[in-house]
């Protein structure tokens, strides 16, 4: 399990997150939901070692990983799908999937990596800028699940897909979530986050203000006019 405990994050002296609680479990999805600005990206910085918090803990299981550098935090286990896909645009598909990987018994591998994303494997040896905006995405959480993690950080995953794309991403969160992995969603796309995730939680200036199902959330509308604008 994922831990985040009260956890408080500044850019130099400006106070981002206040507070910041929040559980993954093993084979869960929760989102994390809020306008631009609120602290999402912050939290999963916070998280990977990106942005240290200053007070607060984040435990992955019984480790204390809050002020570990990011690349320990990847060996622990927790794995980065970043915003914006962050790919190397000369390496090819294959080298790409490649050059993290983990080895693990039963693990993610290449073959299955391309089970999961078929077109990745119709594009094994185009260099990763050529791909298209879904198939970069589907890239770079291909990428991630190399390293076998048992924890995945999914920040803005639909963002200026397809429909058809988004679709694509979604299955692969059932999947995912159908193999045991916990997974933090940020999301803009409320329809997406509500119809693929377990827990709900929204942000607003540097807190989390409403936790719920996502059922309970589809019918609140007073707190997504408040906090989300729909």
């Amino acid at each position: 399990m994922l831990r985040v405990d009260d956890v408080h994050t500044y850019y130099g002296d400006s106070h981002v997150l206040q507070g910041v609680s929040l559980a993954l479990a093993a084979g869960t999805v929760v989102a994390l939901l809020g306008r631009n600005g609120a602290g999402k990206t912050t939290l999963v910085r916070s998280i990977m070692g990106f942005t240290p918090p200053r007070r607060g803990r984040v435990l992955l299981g019984e480790v204390d990983i809050t002020r570990r550098r990011p690349y320990l935090v990847a060996r622990l286990g927790i794995a980065l799908v970043p915003q914006g896909r962050q790919i190397f645009p000369s390496l090819d598909v294959t080298e790409t999937l490649e050059i993290g990987w983990r080895p693990r018994p039963d693990g993610w591998t290449l073959e299955k990596v391309y089970t999961l994303f078929p077109p990745l494997r119709e594009r094994a040896r185009h260099p990763a800028a050529q791909l298209s905006g879904g198939e970069q995405q589907m890239l770079a959480i291909g990428r991630a699940l190399m390293m076998n993690p048992s924890t995945l950080l999914l920040d803005e995953p639909t963002e200026g897909l397809s429909p058809l794309y988004v679709a694509t991403v979604g299955h692969a969160i059932r999947t995912l979530r159908d193999h045991g992995i916990a997974m933090l969603l940020v999301e803009q796309n409320l329809k997406f986050a509500l119809r693929y995730s377990d827990h709900v939680h929204i942000m607003n200036r540097g807190t989390i203000v409403h936790s719920s199902t996502p059922a309970a959330l589809a019918t609140d509308d007073e707190v997504r006019s408040r906090y989300l604008g729909v």
